[in-house]
Formats: C-alpha cells, sequence, structure tokens
C-alpha cells in the first residue's frame, strides 16, 4: 500500500543528504538529480539589484527546479535552497557554505551568541513551468560558545559539517549549539516538509 500515486513522477533536484533523508523517511518514492547552477553568479546578481535574501533562495531553487525539469517535463521537479542571514534582520550578512574546516569555525564564532534566519525556499516545476513556490524563514538563536566547544564539535562532526551554511547539523550533535529554535525542524534542514505535503496533495501526487 502506497499513499503515493503512480504518476506524475516526483524528481529532486538536490544533491543534499538532508533532504533525500526527510522524504524518504516521509515514504515518498522520488529520484535525487542534482541541478549544475552557478549559485555564486545568481547570488550576486541578486545583491546586484538589492533583492532580500528570501527572493535570492527562491531564484535559487528555481534555476535548480528548471534545470532538471527542462530535461524531464512530465515529471514533478522540486527545487530547494537555503541561505543563512546573521544578524536575523534584514541587511543581514547572507553566509555560503564553509569551504573547509577553518571556514566553519570561522561561520561558527560569528554566529555564536547571535540570532540568525535561514531563508528556506521550495520551488516545484512541470510541463515546461514554474506550478508552486514556497518560503519559511526558521529562525535560530546560539548560544555563546567557547573556543574550546568549537574546536571539539568540530572535530566530533568532521567535514559533515561542510554541506551546511550554518556549519551545523540540527539533526545531530548540533542541536547542542542553540538556546531557542523558532520554526518547523524539516525547514531547518532545509525542506519544510507540511506544505510540500500539501501542495503535493493538491498536485495529485499524495492521497488526500
Amino acid at each position: 500500500m502506497s499513499l503515493q500515486a503512480a504518476e506524475p513522477r516526483l524528481v529532486l533536484a538536490s544533491a543534499s543528504a538532508s533532504r533525500r533523508a526527510l522524504l524518504a523517511g516521509a515514504g515518498l518514492v522520488f529520484e535525487a538529480r542534482p541541478a549544475a547552477v552557478d549559485e555564486a553568479e545568481i547570488k550576486l546578481a541578486a545583491q546586484a539589484e538589492g533583492l532580500p535574501a528570501g527572493e535570492a533562495a527562491l531564484l535559487l531553487a528555481a534555476a535548480k527546479a528548471e534545470r532538471v525539469a527542462r530535461r524531464d517535463p512530465e515529471a514533478l521537479v522540486i527545487g530547494c535552497d537555503q541561505l543563512l542571514v546573521c544578524p536575523a534582520e534584514p541587511g543581514g550578512v547572507w553566509f555560503d557554505k564553509p569551504a573547509d574546516l577553518a571556514g566553519a569555525a570561522d561561520h561558527l564564532r560569528a554566529l555564536s551568541g547571535q540570532a540568525h534566519v535561514l531563508e528556506t525556499a521550495t520551488v516545484a516545476w512541470r510541463g515546461g513551468r514554474q506550478v508552486w513556490q514556497h518560503l519559511e524563514r526558521p529562525r535560530l538563536v546560539m548560544r555563546p560558545l567557547s573556543q574550546a566547544f568549537i574546536d571539539a564539535y568540530l572535530a566530533l562532526e568532521g567535514e559533515a559539517v561542510l554541506g551546511s551554511v550554518g556549519a551545523y547539523r540540527l539533526e545531530g550533535p548540533g542541536a547542542q549549539l542553540f538556546e531557542r529554535v523558532e520554526g518547523e525542524h524539516s525547514a531547518i534542514l532545509g525542506l519544510p516538509l507540511l506544505p510540500l505535503f500539501g501542495f503535493l496533495r493538491q498536485h495529485g501526487v499524495l492521497l488526500a
């Protein structure tokens, strides 16, 4: 017995292990196909135009979904992106994924004792057009971190943190970094499931 219709096929335009695990854990049948887009160019253009981070995240998610959907127009393609903004207010600095563990340590020192927002965008494409988009803004408050904690945390987690814009995995030991977390857990991990499920039911992918 399945809660998902046979058609349309569902494709996740992402290489994120967390997003794949969220969909698989919820019982969805899908294919994951990473989308090759120039994220840096899109971000720079958005910043040059003065767009807020949430709009930039939606542009990135749409570019990924469109890239995959153009090659498979019958599939329903889900694109995602997430930007971290700190401080958690308009005009805050946009954080990219750290390139290495030294960069991850820099991220954690900058976020220590601060509130930040995760601009979490999800976009769906099918039949040559965008059919849905959604933006969530979870807010997280990181406790003040000692250098000893940062060193021990990165030694424990290693390169696993390099896949996160915040250099942490909330689903793992990264939960110890925070004083307060506001927002859907799955949105913090990069894919807000409840709004997505609502859309998929309306689109006939999931049984109502």
